[in-house]
C-alpha cells in the first residue's frame, strides 16, 4: 500500500516494503550537484545548463557540451569500452546485458547517436565522465539506525518535538568529505542487497573479527528494507552516465545487534560515527531525504 510521499531529489520518492515505487518524469527532476561549475577530479568546466533548459523536451540549440572520459577508468575490467572506438560492443540498452543490468530504475532512457541519455536532462558534459559504464551505474547504500540512549539505556527525547532522537551511522566520504550513508557501487555478479552488505563490511567494519561480521550479516538478512530504488543526483553525472541507489534500512529496535560490534571507517572513509538523525544535520543531500523518510517512518525526531 502506498504510504506517505515526499520530496527526494526535487520530487523523487522513496519506496520501501511498505511503499509503492513511483517513476517521476524526467522534466520534473531539476539537477543540482551534476550541474556544479567543474566536473569532479578534473579542471574541465560544464556547460551551462539553467533550470528551464535542464529537460531534454526543451530546445537548448546553443547547447556545447565538452566530452569527458577520466583517464581512471579506461580500460579497467569493471569498465564498458569506448562507444565510438569498439564496433564490437553493442550495449542491450534497457535490458540485461549478460552480467550487467543496464535497466534504469527510472524507467526506459532514450538512445541518441549511440548514446543513452540522461533520463533526468542535461549536466553540462558527455561522456562517462568518472563512471564505468554507459547509462545507469547501480550503487547500493545501507542506512543503519539504532536509538540514541542515556547511560541506563532509556532512549532519549528531542526536548523540542518530544520525540524519540534516531542515530545512524555515517561515514565520511575521502574523495570529497562528505558524510554519506555506507554504499558502493554494484558488481556484475551481484543483487543490490548482496553489494548493500559488501560494502557496509568494507567500509564501516574495517579489520573488524570475523564474528562480528558475521553477526552484522545476520543482523542485514533479519531487518532488511528497502527504502529506495532511483535516480541519485550524483556529482559525477554526465548526459551519458549516471548514478542510481537502491538503499535498504537496518533499524535495530533494541540496541542489543549493534552494541558491542567494532565499527570502523575502510581505506574509501576518512572518519565514521554514529550521528543523531535531525534536520540540520550535515549529510549528503540525496541521502538526506531518504533519512528523513525512515525518521518519519520510525516517529523519530527530524
Amino acid at each position: 500500500m502506498i504510504d506517505k510521499p515526499f520530496l527526494c531529489c526535487y520530487l523523487l520518492t522513496i519506496s520501501c516494503l511498505y511503499l509503492q515505487i513511483f517513476h517521476i518524469d524526467a522534466s520534473e527532476i531539476i539537477h543540482k550537484n551534476c550541474r556544479n561549475v567543474i566536473y569532479p577530479r578534473s579542471k574541465l568546466q560544464r556547460f551551462p545548463v539553467p533550470d528551464n533548459l535542464v529537460s531534454w523536451s526543451t530546445s537548448y540549440p546553443d547547447y556545447r557540451p565538452p566530452f569527458y572520459e577520466a583517464p581512471s577508468i579506461m580500460g579497467k575490467p569493471w569498465a564498458d569500452p569506448v562507444i565510438e572506438d569498439d564496433t564490437s560492443f553493442h550495449p542491450n540498452w534497457n535490458r540485461r546485458d549478460g552480467l550487467v543490468n543496464r535497466i534504469s530504475y527510472t524507467g526506459e532512457y532514450k538512445i541518441e547517436n549511440s548514446y543513452p541519455l540522461n533520463t533526468f536532462g542535461r549536466t553540462g558534459i558527455t561522456g562517462r565522465g568518472l563512471l564505468g559504464r554507459w547509462g545507469p551505474n547501480h550503487a547500493a547504500d545501507s542506512l543503519v539506525t539504532r536509538w540514541c540512549r542515556d547511560t541506563d539505556g532509556v532512549v532519549k527525547k528531542d526536548p523540542v518535538s518530544g520525540s524519540k532522537i534516531l542515530q545512524m551511522i555515517a561515514i565520511q566520504r575521502r574523495d570529497n568529505s562528505i558524510w554519506a550513508m555506507p554504499g558502493g557501487m554494484v558488481d556484475r555478479n551481484e543483487t543490490p542487497f548482496e553489494a548493500a552488505k559488501r560494502e557496509f563490511s568494507e567500509e564501516a567494519m574495517h579489520e573488524a573479527p570475523n564474528e562480528d561480521i558475521s553477526n552484522i550479516l545476520q543482523f542485514f538478512n533479519m531487518t532488511a528494507k528497502e527504502i529506495y530504488s532511483g535516480y541519485i543526483d550524483d556529482l559525477r553525472n554526465t548526459d551519458n552516465a549516471w548514478v542510481e541507489s537502491m538503499a535498504f534500512s537496518f533499524h535495530d529496535e533494541t540496541g542489543v545487534y549493534v552494541e558491542h560490534l567494532h565499527f570502523k571507517a575502510g581505506d574509501d572513509a576518512k572518519n565514521l560515527t554514529w550521528v543523531d538523525v535531525n534536520s540540520v544535520m550535515d549529510l549528503y543531500e540525496s541521502h538526506r531525504n531518504i533519512v528523513e523518510n525512515v525518521a518519519n517512518t520510525l516517529n523519530a525526531h527530524w
